[in-house]
Order: C-alpha cells, then sequence, then structure tokens
C-alpha cells in the first residue's frame, strides 16, 4: 500500500495523462463489440464535440492543479481536516477513507447541486444532452462546470484534509469510473446490480441520464454508491426504457453542435415538459 501511496505521490503527468487516453480508448473498442444500444450514428462525428470538452477540462485541470497542491501541501502541514482528526489507522484505511470522502465533496455533492440550482444547472446541461451516451461523454463538460466541478474537489481537499497523494489517486479513479459508467457497455443485469451496491455501475449512472424527472435527478454518484443511497437519491428502472437527453433541449442535432453547446448555458432555464 505504502507503494502505491508514494507512486501517486509523485505520479509523473504522462501518466496521469496516459490514464484518459487509454480509458477512453479501450473502453471506445469494449463498447463497440458488448453494446448496451446499438446506436445508428457516426461515432467519430459524435465524439468532436466531446473530445473537445474532455480537452478543455484537461487544460483547465492542469492549469488550476497548484491550487490543488498548496492545499494539499497546507492541510498535511497542518494536520488538517476530516481525515487527520481520527484516531490512528492503517494507510490502507486512511487512503480509502480519503478517496470515499472526496468522491462525496468532488463528485456527488458538486453533482447534486448543479441540479438544483438553477444556472448550474443550465451549465451542466451540456453533459446531460448528449443523446447517444457512449465513453465519450464522460467528460463533457462546459468550461465553466470544469471550473466548478474544480472547486468542489479543492473544497474537498480542504475539508477532509487529503495529501496530494490520495488527491491523485482520486482523480485517477475519478476518471476510469467516469468512462466506464458512461460506455456503451452491456453487462449482466445481476452483475450489474451486485457491483451497484458498492460502486457506481454502468446501468445506474445511465439512468441519471433519462431524460424526464425524477431519474434526471438521481444517481449522482461517481465512484461510491454509498452516497445515493444514504441521501436518498438511489433509483432503478429497465434500462431498456432509457432515452438519453433532457426533454425541455431535445433538439439532437443543436446538441451536437459544439457551437450551440458553448451557448447552451446562457440560452435561460426551462420548465420540465412532464414527469415519468
Amino acid at each position: 500500500m505504502e507503494t502505491i501511496f508514494n507512486y501517486f505521490e509523485n505520479i509523473p503527468r504522462e501518466h496521469r495523462s496516459a490514464i484518459i487516453v487509454g480509458g477512453i480508448t479501450f473502453f471506445w473498442i469494449i463498447e463497440g463489440f458488448f453494446p448496451l444500444f446499438k446506436f445508428k450514428y457516426n461515432k467519430w462525428k459524435h465524439a468532436i464535440p466531446n473530445l473537445f470538452f474532455t480537452l478543455t477540462t484537461v487544460l483547465i485541470n492542469l492549469g488550476l492543479a497548484f491550487l490543488l497542491l498548496k492545499t494539499a501541501d497546507w492541510v498535511q502541514a497542518n494536520n488538517f481536516g476530516i481525515i487527520n482528526c481520527l484516531p490512528e489507522m492503517p494507510l490502507w484505511l486512511y487512503m480509502v477513507l480519503g478517496v470515499l470522502f472526496l468522491d462525496f465533496f468532488g463528485a456527488y455533492l458538486a453533482h447534486y447541486v448543479e441540479h438544483k440550482i438553477p444556472p448550474l444547472w443550465m451549465v451542466h446541461l451540456v453533459h446531460h444532452t448528449d443523446h447517444k451516451v457512449d465513453t465519450t461523454t464522460a467528460n463533457r463538460h462546459h468550461p465553466i462546470e470544469s471550473v466548478i466541478r474544480f472547486s468542489f474537489t479543492l473544497l474537498g481537499v480542504f475539508v477532509v484534509g487529503t495529501p496530494i497523494a490520495i488527491v491523485m489517486l482520486y482523480q485517477s479513479m475519478s476518471l476510469i469510473f467516469t468512462q466506464f459508467t458512461h460506455a456503451n457497455l452491456k453487462i449482466s443485469p445481476k452483475v450489474d446490480k451486485f457491483l451497484s451496491y458498492f460502486i457506481v455501475s454502468p446501468d445506474m449512472h445511465k439512468i441519471h441520464h433519462h431524460y424526464m424527472l425524477p431519474y434526471t435527478d438521481s444517481n449522482y454518484g461517481n465512484i461510491f454508491s454509498i452516497w445515493d443511497r444514504i441521501f436518498g437519491t438511489y433509483m432503478e428502472m429497465d434500462r431498456e426504457k432509457i432515452v438519453y437527453g433532457v426533454d425541455t433541449f431535445f433538439d439532437e442535432e443543436q446538441n451536437s453542435s459544439l457551437k450551440e453547446l458553448l451557448k447552451q448555458p446562457f440560452q435561460g432555464s426551462r420548465k420540465p415538459t412532464n414527469l415519468e
């Protein structure tokens, strides 16, 4: 465990890049062989706006990374934060708790807030208006949302008190999980159900991408499913009935245009057309 801790404490930038590129490539290939939905679309054309937003997310995170480093160094030097106030524990448990709590602040809480505050929902909407959810959808975030998500992660590092090694471990796991849960991948319903008791499974997250409430406002988690279960936001539905998109912004042509997606947060919120 100490070896893993030391690796992520000094993880090279090219290794982090390899996780992103390797993850997208791996799930891109796998979902081609075992698709959940047999989309009739040009996969490369569909990927262009999504990969653009992936690139902007990477650049924003790299540009602000020094804030994570400074904050992580400060909490460690001052023995500050939740996990540093707990009784002494084995390193493996320290790392698990660090990732678990960062997943709450950086993913679940950020995601929940984005759905509940209208201006933030309009920014997050870009992620939801993909009508062909696949692994490239994972990082389809408007640049403004990338800054918002980073801010919540920074808050998590400060409140939880995680050293940089755990921060890098969390971010690496987060990348892999989000690519896995968005991949157009068909796995056994029983296996998916079993996984959902511990982690966010593909079917569990895809319910969140259903085009109508209340399903859109459910299953906010990224790595661990415990937060949805604790806070009552966990929902189930037949995966065959899932329809991707958002009922109030259902123009697939506009939602495939990079120019329109960049403008989407500024169009004004709309009331849901219906509740299922």
